[in-house]
């Protein structure tokens, strides 16, 4: 019974460990990424630290013992508790000031799992690429398998030259050694995804590409410009700086301080309270100026998130329309059906099996451009889409 729940278990951790999907993916790595984690807790941490801000002073208690030569022991003394604070409107504008500053935080946060994210995005196309790559290596493989069987009896019929066989032998050579490549770079993806899993184990058996948006080009500018985080982290930066000016001009409101007195003077006491305040004259001093040039400098920014966000998605909407074209413009179907009839030709003798790989090898070659192409458009509509991810 004991084995058999422990098999049980050790079967739902390596299920938990092997993601199927793009988007097991992406949930995996946002929940186990170290770096996300971390700025998670940073933001909780600055969070906790500009919720003191709007805090109360320190309570003042002073106590000062007076002495006479004429009396002995304290002559009088006078007691002073005190509670300083600032005008309730300066409260008010803080407290805004702090949740239009954590919002920026949210928004950089967002702007950083986007990145990371994006990151994993790519990790999982360059394995459905590899796993496409490799399904053609294996189709090329098998098939010099069969030729290699088919020209080492006719070699030993005597009707195939050494020539032919050793070129069929190559060919699977060159074959094997294309395969352990692809192997080696699944394997980096899949290390490069382990570490942005914060060092879990994740797999993806996905093998076809996501669906390309359905909108047209300009309705997939307008989504993308409009959902960048690093644009919208600029916006949110602009408003916390135009409330951070309106906090400082209230720099000058006096601090105001009530509290308790007493007073004794042998055996007489005296009560009464204490009412005072500051004037900031010299503390607020070019407060309201440094804030304004900080308002100033957060509306470049963000004109110029703005510039570079629509420049670069204008850019990549292009590069999507090529690379649509150039994908466009290779025929499969017709490939494939040419390789068949290249190998009915060398099946028959109609064909040497040298003129076969030369023939053979060029249409591989487009197929591989394919690959290449369609993995080039994935990673860029990708890149458009990313703060949707």
């Amino acid at each position: 019974m004991k084995y058999t729940i422990l098999s049980i278990v050790a079967l739902l951790a390596a299920a938990s460990a092997q993601a199927q999907t793009i988007d097991d993916v992406m949930r995996s790595v946002e929940q186990n990424n170290v770096e996300l984690k971390a700025a998670k807790k940073g933001n909780e941490a600055a969070t906790l630290e500009a919720k003191q801000v709007n805090n109360l002073e320190g309570l003042s208690v002073e106590y000062s013992p007076f002495f006479n030569k004429a009396v002995g022991g304290i002559a009088s003394s006078e007691l002073v508790v005190s509670q300083g604070f600032d005008f309730p409107t300066l409260y008010g504008a803080r407290k805004k000031a702090n949740r239009l500053q954590q919002d920026v935080r949210d928004m950089e946060y967002e702007t950083a799992r986007r990145d990371i994210l994006l990151q994993a995005k790519n990790f999982c196309l360059d394995l459905i690429f590899i796993s496409k790559q490799k399904a053609v290596l294996d189709e090329r493989r098998k098939n010099a398998d069969e030729l290699l069987a088919t020209f080492t009896e006719k070699y030993e019929q005597g009707d195939a030259t050494s020539i032919e066989l050793n070129k069929v032998k190559m060919e699977r050579m060159a074959l094997e050694a294309e395969l352990v490549q692809a192997e080696t770079a699944r394997a980096a993806a899949l290390s490069g995804l382990q570490a942005l899993n914060g060092g879990e184990e994740i797999s993806l058996t996905a093998t076809e590409y996501p669906a390309a948006p359905a909108e047209g080009y300009e309705a997939v500018y307008e989504r993308a410009v409009a959902a960048d985080r690093t644009v919208m982290a600029a916006e949110a930066a602009v408003r916390a700086a135009e409330q951070d000016v309106k906090v400082n001009r209230q720099g000058w409101i006096p601090k105001i301080e009530i509290g308790y007195r007493r007073n004794t003077d042998g055996d007489d006491a005296s009560h009464g309270f204490l009412i005072g305040g500051s004037i900031p004259l010299f503390a607020n001093k070019n407060k309201v100026k440094t804030a304004k040039a900080k308002q100033a400098e957060a509306k470049m920014r963000q004109a110029d998130a703005r510039i570079k966000a629509e420049g670069s998605v204008r850019a990549l909407i292009t590069e999507m329309r090529r690379l649509r074209a150039a994908a466009g413009a290779y025929d499969l179907p017709l490939m494939r059906e040419t390789l068949a009839l290249l190998r009915t030709a060398v099946d028959n003798g109609e064909m040497s099996v040298t003129d076969y790989y030369t023939e053979a090898d060029k249409i591989y070659l487009n197929m591989q451009s394919y690959l290449e192409v369609e993995r080039q458009y994935q990673g860029v509509v990708a890149d458009v889409m990313k703060n949707e991810l």
